[in-house]
């Protein structure tokens, strides 16, 4: 996803004296960028309701004077936040990437248990998110919130480091026993702390970081605009890069030498990140809270409520109360002939009053017709969004059960019997993903634009349904790989017993690589239109909520994968058939789990394309609407005319 804050200059005519108004409009992932007073007492309003100019030179110039007055320091500042960002990320995903395999080797739960425990604290980390992003613009800003959030990733790894490095705080090592010691009630409450406080620092951080780096830059000038784009570049070079070190040296420390130091790790970069982002302090421009936008949509959703008796206007475009106060954040829509039952809260009655600057007396019975066009775009997007969270479902286990699998397969590398650590396969989905974005926009993006004539080669939803597809092919690939690991495992010699487990496959984990390459491609189709889909889709001031959308989605899956592992479980454990999701994956039916799961993503995918098909994107009906407005305007011209030559 590509954020961007960019001072635009637009004009507006009013289409009832034929006067041009120009004014400044700051377009940002929040609802007002800088807390500046923008109000003078004899500024006047533009309104489609009264027709009246708006004169609101004073306003712009007390707006651009406020904004001058910020120090931008753009790279002066990145060390601080892209050096905070590096340790941050590698901390954070150093202490999560390898929990599955901690949790079954050191606290001795049973697999299950521990990809139940995980799913579940992915999905509230992403859920924290969204609360983070209502908390940050409502209340705190972004600064505070991350202030808050990193110190908490810092606590939080620490409390995890102490549950390896206390003997009391863990059960006692099972080595080879079949049957182990689990955790008492106070070990799973003191490792529930470590985890609640990565909720609160990855949920706070996820949502505000992209941002905080673009407010350092001037939305204004050119090399700021320049500083923002490259500033997410290396955002996302950092992302990645974290993630590719702490799958493969912070996770072979984990697993080969030992727990204690590997967790040290996390929890030493944790330590330096905070040092670095506070010791910006002062240098940072920092950006207060400017109020929820969640507000106006409560009031189209109650103001149309209140008003279900009402008829429909005739001609909604030009009828709708449509006051645009100046300095309005959000792009101006046209009006659009879907959720027409929304329309009614923009229906003018003799009991609604006015303010002398043209808005509504009581917003909560009357709303704007851009207020009511806003939430039509956010409705409309609730259906892809609900079947990208199930594709997301696919993903989820695709990073779950494939280290599993390792762990009972061949991970021999070479003649001198290195192993690749089993939570490091999950790198080649990443890679995967890293790789085909490249292909992606250097060959696939020139070569579509040429069929299909678009910039993007293909549309947003087109890309999110390629995405889909990808996974449904991942799935089938993975039930026919563990298969055949299983059969290998049963009818050939093997290589040993694997801790707890059972006995380990001659078949070589690198097999997992075609699997885990197509759940990256996946990613690089659906995760990446989603993101630009819920970003260019929502109203600019909801853009940070746009972005915390995606990792709601995300959360939902991982609760959903909780659910379906836990339900499967149950189902099939006394079945004659064996347990699907047995400790021992030799004895269960895990090809199954995974054509079950392709089957209900097909299901998905009927879904997606249904909601596809119906979806209209943003500005989208501008030309049926432009259509009868120009025919009115030839109406009334002709009817001039044949006056005239009477």
């Amino acid at each position: 996803m590509k954020s961007r804050v960019i001072l635009s200059h637009r004009e507006r005519k009013d289409n009832n004296k034929g006067i041009f108004c120009s004014y400044t409009q700051l377009e940002t992932m929040e609802r007002k960028p800088f807390e500046v007073d923008t109000t003078t007492d004899d500024h006047k309003p533009y309104s489609a309701v009264d027709g009246r100019g708006a004169d609101v030179t004073s306003n712009v110039d007390s707006f651009e004077e406020d904004q001058e007055k910020l120090v931008y320091r753009g790279w002066k500042v990145m060390p601080f936040i892209i050096g905070n960002e590096t340790f941050e990320k590698i901390g954070i995903i150093g202490t999560l990437s390898n929990l599955l395999v901690y949790l079954t080797s050191v606290f001795n739960l049973k697999s299950y248990t521990a990809a139940t425990i995980i799913s579940a604290f992915a999905g509230t980390i992403n859920f924290g998110t969204f609360v983070a992003a209502f908390l940050c613009d409502t209340y705190f800003g972004r600064y505070k919130t991350l202030s808050v959030a990193v110190v908490a990733c810092f606590l939080g790894s620490l409390v995890i480091l102490l549950t390896a490095a206390v003997p009391s705080l863990h059960p006692t090592p099972c080595g080879n026993k079949l049957l182990c010691e689990g955790p008492d009630g106070g070990q799973i409450a003191f490792l529930l702390l470590g985890l609640a406080l990565l909720v609160v620092g990855a949920g706070g951080i996820r949502p505000c970081n992209l941002a905080f780096g673009a407010d350092q830059f001037n939305p204004k000038s050119e090399s700021g605009k320049k500083g923002i784009n490259s500033f997410f570049n290396w955002y996302f070079f950092t992302f990645t890069f974290a993630q590719i070190i702490s799958l493969t040296l912070v996770v072979y420390i984990q697993s080969n030498v030992s727990w204690t130091i590997g967790l040290s790790i996390p929890v030493g970069l944790m330590f330096l990140a905070c040092i670095i982002f506070f010791a910006g302090h002062k240098l940072y421009v920092k950006v207060k809270a400017s109020g929820s936008p969640l507000a106006g949509i409560l009031h189209v959703i109650a103001a149309a409520f209140k008003k279900r008796g009402l008829k429909q206007v005739k001609q909604p475009w030009t009828n709708l109360y449509n006051h645009i106060p100046p300095n309005y954040a959000n792009t101006t829509l046209k009006y659009t002939d879907q959720f027409r039952f929304l329309d009614k809260a923009a229906i003018m009655t003799p009991e609604d009053k006015l303010k002398s600057d043209g808005t509504a007396s009581d917003p909560w019975k009357l709303c704007t017709l851009q207020q009511v066009e806003e939430v039509k775009c956010m409705v409309r997007v609730i259906p892809i969004w609900f079947a990208c969270a199930v594709y997301y479902l696919a993903i989820t286990m695709q990073m779950t059960y494939p280290v599993f699998q390792a762990l009972q397969s061949d991970r021999r590398l070479g003649s001198d019997g290195f192993k690749i650590p089993a939570a490091t396969y999950v790198v080649f989905l990443m890679s995967g993903m890293t790789v085909f974005i490249i292909i992606y926009d250097r060959v696939l993006v020139p070569s579509m634009k040429r069929v299909t004539g678009l910039d993007t080669g293909i549309t947003l939803l087109q890309r999110i349904g390629s995405g889909i597809f990808f996974a449904v092919l991942s799935l089938v690939v993975s039930g026919f790989i563990e298969e055949r690991r299983r059969n290998i495992a049963l009818t050939k010699p093997t290589l040993g017993m694997a801790p707890r487990t059972g006995a380990i496959s001659s078949m070589s984990a690198l097999w997992l690589i075609p699997q885990l390459s197509l759940a990256g491609v996946a990613e690089a189709f659906a995760a990446i239109g989603q993101m630009e889909l819920y970003y260019k889709q929502f109203p600019e001031n909801m853009r940070s909520f746009a972005g915390s959308l995606f990792y709601v989605g995300a959360g939902v899956s991982s609760y959903l994968a909780s659910f379906l592992i836990s339900t499967i479980h149950r189902t099939t454990e006394y079945s004659p058939s064996g347990n699907w999701l047995a400790e021992d994956l030799n004895k269960g039916k895990l090809d199954y789990f995974y054509f079950m799961l392709a089957g209900l993503m097909v299901v998905n995918m009927i879904f997606f394309l249904v909601m596809a098909k119906w979806y209209r994107y943003k500005g989208s009906n501008d030309e049926d609407v432009s259509e009868i407005e120009t025919n009115e305007e030839k109406a009334k011209q002709q009817e001039k005319q044949d006056k005239n030559s009477i």
